[in-house]
């Protein structure tokens, strides 16, 4: 609290309050005394000066102008006055009563014995001398300018002088009562006016402090018209301005970060890429390497044998060029390479082709692939794409069908979603692997993949055909088997359009 600039600006005012009223009372001990007693003689003087006028004019005062004249000078300056003629007759006299006379026969006698007063000469001038008498009986001090002029006349002017140093006192004494009043009552004025300006001072160091601390909500909302409400406008622009670039500057950072993260993914996708690749490309390199250099050197004439060797030679070229083929496909999907052409079409004769075209396949296994439609169902795709999704599901279903040799394709249609499902009997998926099938060149079982030729790229492509056309697919695992689906829009274009 005793920091306060309010209390600091009332104890700075009170203080300088204070050393005035001091310095006050120090000038009037020293100097009133003698600056009241040269205004007396002053005064005494200029009584003198305005008798000397008249006695030019009117030797005698005779005129009842100048008679009005001097009266009006000693009762202003408060003086009293007698003037005598050579003969010693009064012929002006203002307040002058007995004590006058008596002092114009001491003047003129000499001082009796009966006399208490004691003058000291104070002055000397053009025709008139000044004595400071004082009254030894009543302590009383006065003035007296004596003077004779050249007609003969002869005047003494007297001028009471109070106490000086018990007037000083007593006026010290009333101005340290009034100083000390004036400074208890201009306190309270100062601590009552001050604090409509320390209030929205602190309340702008408050607002700073939110600031600081990037609470931007905090705003001045004072009326001030003068440099106050100036500086609290000022601040809530600062404010407004600060909470706008730190906010421009977050959602950069936040975009740099992403691009960051980005980039890291990217370049962890390219190092798995590369990673995936080199080893699904190592064990077919090895294989036509292997055999090839075995057909060079005739390690067997058998003519079996050789037709065996480059059997294997033949199938491992023709599993790399479909995995070739397949990353080709799918770096076109992912990276928005491949134009979506979206048509309506059957979707029924698309799933009729595909089965057909599969019948060797599923004949070599044994296999019959279940599927019933009695009516054409209409969808709005890219038929190529659905048709190489199709593709992929059935194929896989082909090798990982169990020995119940069980593959049925079902449509579903539902609020103008119709929903593919390709199931096949066989072995469940781990439910912890169910979202990872759908990463490039993952697999559940390498053994078995690496037997029919799989690189774990089909699941790949059918998950960035679906996402290109925003639809959705997925995988479940039922009680005797795994059950892959799609979905489409099966609505008709005034149904699309009314969406």
């Amino acid at each position: 609290m005793r920091k306060s600039i309010r209390y600091k600006m009332a104890a700075l005012i009170v203080i300088i309050m204070a050393l005035s009223m001091a310095a006050v009372i120090l000038y009037s001990s020293l100097f009133m005394e003698s600056y009241y007693t040269k205004t007396k003689q002053k005064s005494i003087k200029s009584v003198y000066s305005s008798l000397k006028r008249v006695g030019n004019d009117d030797a005698d005062i005779s005129d009842t102008d100048n008679v009005e004249t001097l009266n009006r000078v000693c009762e202003t300056l408060g003086a009293t006055m007698i003037v005598v003629d050579e003969s010693g007759n009064t012929i002006y006299s203002y307040g002058a009563g007995k004590k006058l006379v008596d002092i114009w026969r001491d003047m003129i006698f000499g001082r009796s014995a009966e006399q208490k007063n004691s003058s000291t000469l104070v002055e000397t001038g053009d025709g008139y001398n000044v004595y400071l008498s004082e009254d030894e009986a009543f302590a009383d001090k006065y003035y007296e300018l004596f003077s004779t002029f050249n007609n003969g006349n002869s005047a003494i002017i007297r001028m009471s002088v109070e106490s000086f140093r018990e007037s000083i006192s007593i006026s010290n004494q009333f101005y340290l009562g009034i100083g000390i009043a004036a400074i208890i009552i201009a306190t309270i004025i100062i601590l009552i006016v001050t604090s409509r300006y320390t209030k929205p001072i602190l309340a702008l160091a408050d607002l700073s402090k939110k600031m600081s601390e990037l609470d931007f909500n905090a705003k001045y909302t004072g009326h001030h018209n003068d440099e106050l409400g100036v500086l609290g406008n000022s601040m809530n622009d600062m404010s407004e301005k600060l909470e706008k670039a730190i906010t421009e500057l977050k959602a950069a950072n936040i975009e740099l970060q992403k691009d960051i993260e980005h980039k890291e993914e990217i370049d962890e996708m390219r190092k798995e890429f590369i990673s995936n690749v080199s080893h699904e490309l190592k064990t077919p390199i090895a294989l036509i390497q292997g055999y090839a250099e075995g057909l060079q050197e005739g390690i067997n004439d058998n003519p079996e044998d050789v037709q065996y060797y480059c059997d294997v030679i033949i199938d491992e070229a023709d599993k790399m060029n479909k995995m070739v083929k397949n990353l080709l496909t799918l770096n076109q999907l992912e990276f928005g390479d491949s134009h979506i052409n979206m048509e309506r079409f059957d979707i029924v004769s698309v799933i009729y082709g595909v089965i057909s075209s599969m019948k060797i396949k599923a004949k070599e296994k044994d296999v019959e692939i279940e599927f019933s439609a009695d009516k054409p169902i209409y969808v709005w795709a890219d038929e190529f794409q659905i048709e190489e999704v199709i593709i992929n599901y059935l194929s896989n279903a082909l090798n990982h069908v169990d020995e119940n040799k069980i593959i049925k394709v079902d449509i579903i249609e539902k609020n103008g979603i119709l929903r593919v499902v390709v199931f096949n009997s066989g072995k469940n998926i781990p439910e912890d692997e169910l979202d990872n099938i759908w990463i490039k060149f993952y697999k559940v079982d390498k053994a078995r993949t690496r037997a029919y030729g799989g690189n774990g790229i089909g699941l790949s492509i059918v998950k960035a055909i679906m996402h290109r056309h925003n639809m959705e697919c997925g995988v479940i695992n039922k009680d005797n088997g795994v059950a892959f689906w799609f979905e489409l829009d099966c609505n008709t274009l005034e149904e699309r359009q009314g969406k």
